[in-house]
């Protein structure tokens, strides 16, 4: 393998590694290898042999694809620009003249591609969208590169009622096919901007060096994302991994019978063995253990600091019911309400979130948090919420704006529950800065960073049975 080729395949490691995706040295020799094997001629070719060696996980796809164009770019410098002459294809024609005046015809170009539905053309035209739109002079005798000037000019998202009414042409009009048209207008227009931000990032790099831009131009894996840094995108990709940590948690904190590994003794099973041994019971036979579902209880920081991680907390809580015997959820700011009926009641959890906050009573003085009385309030009104066979989950960052902070109530209910965790979603160096008593409730109550997914999944993977 020459050189160049063999510092780029290395160069894409590293980059993997970088973003968080798991490389072990004997999968980049085996990259290495797979691209000897398939050749270079074959450009995609190359990216499946790659992904292949690279990729365990369908999560961590698109951010191989992101840093395999940068490390192995389609073409180098700007795209060729035809002049315009019959038989042109209208994607390739580069409109000249002024600009502004012919941005209409570039429209109606990106839409009849949009109907066509030909990746490759989009693509052809995205290239030669970001030459004529998206540069903008950075400094003098350097241009730089922006998708959202592209994005601005073409507007690709007011084309979505005009690509349905165009899909929906000729056939009637059924709910059906009107969700099949939006989908497939919505679908095309983001391939397209996709294609736009691919052609940004391969120019940067060019121009900056592919290091550089993958440490900014690559969104992070979503196990990576920071709970309080979640977008509303974020947020609705982590809905998907919720149900399999639900089922996670529910598992680690199953009660376990006090008996023995192999179950209670089955005194028949065992005396009738022994009458092949003269009475002798040479074998023993157990009942198989059936562990029992436990009793969770949920208590929550819903204010402004944390609610990003709140939502996902509470989407957590939603799914775990269907896998403890009974759940309870409690959400405080400076008081605390029981939101389990929301919950319960429910078929979605932006409904249960919606009507959490017009009708649960979680603000007592000022709206400020306030962790002391409301974990107080929690102790007078639902004290028979926590009992021996019930696991307590704190969720929230322990910032008590120099309030009371109620450890004495927190031991209390710590004791009285079967488990205590206490998962905290800042940083763990800035435990006990400013108004924070993490350290003070982690002396009392076993405290874990939880900023992100792969965090999550770390500490069910240490919790013990």
């Amino acid at each position: 393998m020459a050189a160049g080729l063999l510092d780029r395949t290395v160069g894409l490691v590293q980059a993997l590694r970088g973003a968080g995706v798991p490389v072990s040295v004997a999968e980049s020799l085996d990259a290495v290898r797979a691209v000897g094997a398939v050749g270079l001629l074959d450009r995609e070719a190359v990216r499946a042999a790659l992904a292949a060696a690279l990729v365990k996980r369908g999560a961590h796809r698109p951010t191989f694809d992101a840093l395999f164009d940068l490390w192995f770019p389609a073409l180098t410098g700007p795209p060729p620009q035809p002049l315009p002459h019959e038989g042109t294809p209208e994607a390739t024609r580069s409109p000249q003249g002024t600009l502004d005046a012919e941005r209409g015809e570039w429209r109606d170009q990106l839409t009849q591609l949009l109907l066509d539905g030909d990746d490759a053309a989009l693509r052809a035209f995205a290239r030669a969208a970001v030459e004529a739109f998206g540069h903008a002079e950075a400094a003098p005798g350097r241009q730089s590169y922006f998708s959202y000037r592209v994005l601005r000019a073409l507007s690709p998202d007011t084309l979505v009622a005009a690509l349905i009414a165009a899909l929906l042409a000729g056939a009637p009009p059924t709910p059906f096919r009107e969700e099949v048209a939006r989908r497939t207008a919505q679908e095309r227009v983001r391939a397209f901007e996709q294609h736009v931000d691919a052609e940004i990032r391969r120019r940067l790099a060019e121009e900056k060096g592919p290091e550089q831009v993958a440490r900014t131009a690559v969104r992070p894996l979503v196990d990576q994302v920071e709970f309080l840094r979640a977008s509303r995108e974020d947020l609705a990709t982590l809905r998907r991994q919720v149900h399999p940590l639900a089922r996670r948690l529910a598992t680690c904190l199953a009660a376990r019978r006090r008996s023995g590994p192999s179950g209670r003794l089955d005194m028949r099973r065992t005396v009738r063995a022994s009458l092949g041994t003269g009475g002798v019971p040479v074998q023993t036979h157990h009942r198989p253990r059936r562990p029992h579902k436990p009793e969770l209880v949920v208590l929550c920081d819903v204010s402004g600091s944390v609610a990003s991680f709140a939502h996902f907390t509470l989407l957590l809580t939603w799914a775990l019911q269907e896998q403890f015997t009974r759940v309870r959820a409690f959400a405080f700011i400076d008081t605390t309400d029981e939101v389990t009926r929301f919950l319960e009641r429910a078929d979605d959890l932006p409904d249960a979130l919606a009507a959490m906050t017009r009708e649960a009573q979680l603000v007592w003085y000022d709206g400020h948090s306030d962790y002391g009385h409301a974990f107080e309030v929690f102790a007078e009104r639902y004290a028979d919420a926590i009992t021996p066979r019930t696991s307590l989950l704190v969720l929230g960052d322990g910032r008590t704006n120099y309030r009371n902070p109620g450890l004495a109530v927190l031991a209390g209910l710590a004791g009285a529950s079967r488990h205590a965790y206490w998962l905290n979603p800042e940083p763990r160096g800035q435990w006990g800065s400013g108004d924070s008593a993490a350290r003070r409730y982690a002396d009392v109550v076993p405290m874990v960073e939880c900023r992100t997914v792969a965090q999550l999944e770390r500490f069910l993977t240490d919790l013990p049975g």
